[in-house]
């Protein structure tokens, strides 16, 4: 039997002011009348913390475009869980932000595009740089951790020295520099997000020099196309986590809806804990006994477990191969053919289409 998860991310909404093109949620998003009501949440929260969950993060789309979040925030501190609030800022205001601290919120997370506010409402699609400023403002005042999460690509990636000074004057504790992963959104505007060898050759350096002397903890997510080997799978497959999509979808990773037949199954339906332990969607890539040659045999299994299944799905129609990105994996050609075609300049704007 699979062990405890210890973190739920909880998609409140696909509902969202920006319109970023790196965006990972599906290209079908989840409309807002099918999105678990007050109730519901709250009860999936209940399943999550019996079945073991500590961390509840709150994420979308953006949170706050959810009335009821004040009551789900207090639902879950009141279980002992530890509650992040994940949002792109707008709307955050002192006093909304003040009454989700009183109700038990811990920690922020808050969403950057680039240090240059041009670029960064272009990458947006809206003029959101300084409503994002004042976010952090508000939570610095607000005497709460702050985690700034930067999505890296071909538009922003030069100036990764500027996005990490921006973030150390924002007061941030921690920054997240996540080169971008190709599903949903992201995996139509690849073409415009691809990094060039050079850029990544040019932003490694700042980053760990920055890693260095900042105070800030600095995580940097690689840009695996361009690696040996393939970044981990979520600590494993229904390991340690568990996603909740706005419609009740539970998924063993947010990006698992790409992986067609996986048999998701939906908390209206089933209690969360019958999922997590004995669906077939979260019991389909676990331990590694699924495993095929070059995996099985390799000695980074345990390491990167095969790496993304739904990235080995989206590219070579079979989630059980190994992703194609590691350079043992016969299929590798598979993704030098992609870096090699598309390294033309990008378009000067990504819009992800709103409904």
């Amino acid at each position: 039997m699979a062990e405890a998860p210890f973190g739920l991310l909880a998609e409140l909404t696909h509902r969202c002011p920006l319109q970023c093109g790196y965006c990972s949620n599906p290209v079908e998003l989840v409309r807002r009348d099918a999105e678990l009501d007050t109730a519901q949440w709250c009860s999936v929260f209940d399943q999550a913390r019996a079945l073991g969950v500590l961390q509840f993060h709150l994420s979308g789309g953006e949170p706050l475009a959810r009335k009821d979040l004040p009551e789900l925030v207090s639902h879950a501190s009141g279980l002992g869980g530890y509650v992040n609030l994940v949002t792109s800022g707008l709307g955050l205001t002192a006093a909304r932000l003040a009454d989700l601290r009183d109700r038990g919120l811990d920690h922020v997370q808050l969403s950057v595009q680039d240090a240059d506010r041009g670029n960064a409402n272009l990458i947006a699609g809206v003029k959101a740089f300084d409503h994002k400023a004042e976010a952090a403002r508000v939570v610095r005042e607000a005497g709460l951790p702050l985690t700034v999460n930067v999505v890296l690509h071909r538009l922003n990636l030069d100036h990764v020295g500027d996005i990490i000074e921006l973030a150390e004057r924002m007061g941030a504790d921690r920054l997240e520099l996540a080169n971008t992963q190709y599903y949903g959104w992201a995996l139509r505007n690849r073409a415009s997000l691809l990094p060039t060898r050079e850029q990544l050759r040019l932003a490694g350096p700042v980053v760990e020099e920055a890693r260095r002397r900042s105070r800030m903890e600095i995580v940097y997510v690689i840009a695996d196309y361009h690696e040996a080997h393939p970044k981990p799978c979520m600590y494993g497959w229904g390991a340690r986590q568990l996603t909740v999509a706005p419609n009740g979808d539970v998924l063993p990773c947010p990006a698992a809806t790409v992986i067609e037949h996986l048999g998701i199954e939906n908390v209206r339906d089933r209690p969360l804990g019958g999922i997590w332990h004995e669906s077939k969607a979260f019991n389909a890539f676990r331990g590694f006994d699924w495993m095929r040659e070059p995996c099985r045999s390799c000695v980074r299994r345990e390491v990167d477990f095969g790496g993304c299944r739904c990235q080995a799905f989206q590219l070579t129609g079979d989630a059980a191969n190994t992703d194609p990105v590691c350079s043992l994996s016969p299929e590798r050609g598979k993704v030098d053919l992609i870096l090699a075609a598309e390294t033309a300049p990008a378009p000067p704007a990504m819009r992800k289409v709103t409904w």
